[in-house]
């Protein structure tokens, strides 16, 4: 087969515009020749088993836990003194502190017990989605596949063996009876608790034998965050205004199967947390055994509604089991025919760096797909995969609920960073998770605008609460009476309201990548930018005679680049957020912008600061703004402008201002970084710099320092830290693919020593497989053909 030249450098596109367009045309004919002359073939999905984790030790703690999901549900499982045992997750569930609970812990025991000195294995089966435990005892074999439906909020726990045997299973829960927080660092799990008044009291659940099955319930009480928020932050006047998703919340599940019966209750402890316990038993020992667990959530005006929703789901769990897993194992291997990057898939080697990070971006983009259909977002913060909490922190003692920054508070740089890899995925359909999270609240954030300025726009804060208020330790619980009504009393965190528009990025680009309809979220995208529009103008003329600058422009004071360049003015990261996301309304299509409209948005365009640049070590830089007060935290926004505004970089004018600011730009070592929420290898993937961008790649999606490999953490959140693995895929994607202008630039950021085999894809309903060895293109596919026209190879 013929390969690609690979003489064409990137280093051509640092210098001036007409070598960028020699280069171009250049690199477009000599694709095009190729496409023509070969006949190429075009790379298959690799062969996942080789990316399965496999363990032949059982687990010393639920720190050795391993992830299964589907739907919304996440499981820990793990197996530890010859017993299962599996933490229980689903997304949407928030009690009345807004903690993100558990819904409890389920373990299993078989008699005679084959894994006590037997042949053990546990095994996480990728492509079918679910995990596999064994064991071969004298020449006997048992084996128990737990897999949740991704269609039905169902845990299966399939138990075979070849003979007969019992099993034992105990409903664990630790919330039966009032815990009221008293130890420092337990308000972390809910944070509008620090500093405040008062104390958090997490109620009991109810729980309860159900006929030959354990039934279990949490239902909020009257009063909650949302209600407290409300009083803080003085908006009580227009509180029947607002959306409370925390009222009449309800949540818990069932367990049982046909084969099992009531056993009693017990008393028990696990690392630091006492539990009672609901234990069924095998009626008959028997080779095949089935336990079926139920989650339901619903918001509902009693607990009779509630239990009759439930009872659906159980009846149906116990009549389509083996349709429903066919079904699920139909949904994974489509999720892994859509999108794929295997590196060095021909020599695996689990001590190889770059297979590790290969590998390790399939098994965190596993863990996204656990909650591709949940009604609230994963959360950065260990997604519905955290465990006992001491074992990611130490001082940390506290029940298997807590986890670091909250449960239902949204922090909006970490989350963007777990939803901007499914675009190149192709996982559109898991989107709406997120995007509607800000959509169901967007009410509340402009109702709160109107009642302190009295403009319109949304105001969402990057700290807050799925309702779309501040979260109250930010607002501030000791504010002085004189601080401004409606901003944030919080060195931070004041005055950052940017990120909102990246989430408005997500909605438009579902209509760039997909063709979707995005009529539903237009309200949202034109209520972010005219907050932004006329908060300006009232920050203006609070203070001046002028809305304006001389030249017309919005003065962006005070403002803020990120949670770092405090009291900043024309904030470079707001600048460019707010023409981009202006820019894309004003081309849409009439279907969705009236003349009238789109007058005003372009009117809002012209009016729109220049990005401000700066000499730095004698070199032109991006600067994080034209002035600031202070600076205090790590982030490096002065590239932002890059990553996610695409204003700069790979394909770009003024590439070398850009790599200057990457170079010379940071005012502090610190804000350069690979752990967490850090860009770094994107930013250098998208300047086209391949050695800081593989070298930062291996940092990110090495494996963890934990059993599991994707349980990275806890940098400056949580474990397993999601922000982490989003920030590693967004990068590698780059390396691989970029679409600055809709063009198609591959391998701009890729080394030549990595062998990769891809499916990614782009704007228009684009999709680009291929496969690279020894530096040679071996095969490449672009769908549409149509767009192979725009394919610009870029090895270097």
């Amino acid at each position: 087969m013929v390969a690609v030249p690979t003489n064409m450098k990137t280093k051509y596109l640092i210098n001036s515009k007409p070598v960028i367009g020699c280069f171009l045309k250049k690199a477009k004919y000599l694709f095009l020749l190729f496409m023509m002359c070969t006949p190429l073939a075009f790379s298959q999905m690799p062969d996942l088993d080789q990316y399965n984790v496999v363990w032949t030790k059982q687990s010393a703690n639920s720190s050795e836990s391993m992830p299964c999901g589907g739907g919304d549900i996440g499981l820990n499982v793990w197996t530890e003194k010859d017993e299962i045992f599996f933490y229980l997750s689903r997304s949407g569930a928030f009690d009345e502190n807004n903690v993100f609970p558990k819904f409890g812990r389920v373990r299993l025991r078989i008699t005679p017990n084959l894994f006590q000195n037997g042949n053990f294995k546990q095994e996480l089966k990728l492509k079918e989605g679910y995990v596999e435990i064994s064991s071969v005892k004298n020449k006997k074999k048992v084996s128990v596949k737990i897999w949740v439906d991704v269609f039905k909020p169902v845990v299966h726990a399939e138990i075979e063996s070849d003979e007969k045997l019992k099993v034992e299973a105990w409903y664990e829960n630790w919330r039966d009876k009032d815990l009221t927080w008293t130890q420092s660092g337990q308000t972390k799990a809910s944070l509008a608790f620090r500093d405040a008044p008062f104390q958090a009291v997490v109620r009991r659940d109810s729980v309860k034998f159900e006929g030959q099955s354990v039934l279990w319930y949490h239902r909020n009480r009257d009063e909650s965050v949302f209600d407290f928020t409300v009083r803080q932050q003085k908006l009580d006047s227009v509180k029947d205004q607002l959306w409370n998703p925390l009222k009449n919340l309800t949540f818990g599940g069932w367990m049982g199967g046909n084969n099992f019966k009531n056993a009693g209750v017990s008393q028990g402890k696990y690392v630091d947390t006492e539990f009672t316990a609901r234990k069924l038993e095998s009626k008959q020992a028997a080779r095949k055994q089935e336990l079926h667990i139920v989650l339901h959530i619903a918001t509902v005006e009693s607990i009779a509604q509630w239990k009759s929703g439930l009872e659906q789901i159980v009846q149906s769990a116990k009549t389509t089991q083996t349709a429903d897993f066919e079904a699920t194992k139909k949904w994974w291997n489509a999720f892994w025919q859509r999108s794929h990057i295997a590196i060095n898939r021909h020599q695996k080697d689990s001590t190889s760096a770059a297979w590790q990070v290969g590998r390790n971006y399939n098994l965190f983009r596993y863990q996204l797909g656990c909650n591709a259909y949940g009604s609230y977002p994963t959360k950065f913060n260990g997604g519905m995969f955290t465990f006992d909490p001491s074992f990611t922190d130490k001082n940390a003692p506290f029940t298997p609920d807590h986890r670091d920054w909250g449960g239902g508070t949204h922090t909006a740089q970490n989350q963007r960073l777990v939803y901007f890899p499914m675009f190149r995925s192709g996982d559109f359909d898991m989107l709406p998770a997120q995007l509607n999270f800000y959509l169901r609240a967007l009410k509340n954030a402009e109702t709160r605008t109107k009642v302190y300025w009295g403009h319109n726009g949304a105001s969402f804060t990057e700290q807050l609460e799925q309702f779309g208020l501040p979260l109250a330790t930010s607002y501030g619980w000791k504010r002085p009476q004189n601080f401004p009504a409606g901003i944030e009393y919080n060195y931070w965190l004041e005055y950052l309201w940017d990120t909102q528009m990246e989430f408005c990025l997500m909605m438009l680009d579902l209509e760039k990548y997909n063709s979707e309809d995005i009529s539903k979220y237009l309200p949202f995208v034109e209520s972010c930018v005219t907050f932004f529009y006329e908060h300006y103008q009232w920050e203006a003329t609070s203070r001046s005679k002028s809305a304006f600058a001389d030249d017309g422009k919005l003065i962006l004071f005070p403002s803020t680049g990120a949670e770092t360049y405090k009291m900043a003015y024309n904030s470079s990261s707001t600048i460019a957020g707010l023409y981009s996301i202006t820019k894309r309304l004003t081309e849409l299509s009439d279907r969705y912008l009236s003349p009238e409209k789109r007058k005003h948005f372009e009117k809002v365009l012209k009016s729109i600061p220049e990005i401000p640049l700066k000499e730095k070590n004698g070199h032109l830089t991006i600067a994080p703004a034209e002035a600031w007060g202070r600076i205090n935290n790590q982030e490096l926004p002065q590239l932002y402008p890059v990553y996610p505004w695409g204003m700069y970089g790979v394909g770009k004018p003024k590439l070398d201002i850009a790599i200057n600011t990457w170079k010379y730009g940071a005012d502090r070592a610190i804000q350069k970084n690979h752990i967490s929420w850090h860009q770094d290898a994107i930013f250098c993937a998208r300047l086209g710099l391949t050695e800081e961008a593989a070298e930062i790649t291996v940092k990110k999606l090495s494996n963890a320092p934990r059993r599991y490999p994707t349980f990275w953490g806890p940098g400056h959140d949580w474990v397993p830290d999601h922000n982490w693995g989003g920030s590693g895929m967004i990068g590698l994607q780059e390396m691989l693919l970029q679409t600055p202008d809709d063009k198609l630039y591959l391998f701009p950021a890729w080394p030549k020593d990595w062998d990769v085999t891809f499916k990614l894809h782009a704007p228009a309903n684009t999709t680009v497989e291929g496969e690279l060895k020894d530096g040679k293109v071996l095969s490449l596919k672009v769908t549409p053909e149509s767009r192979a026209k725009d394919v610009i190879l870029m090895l270097k």
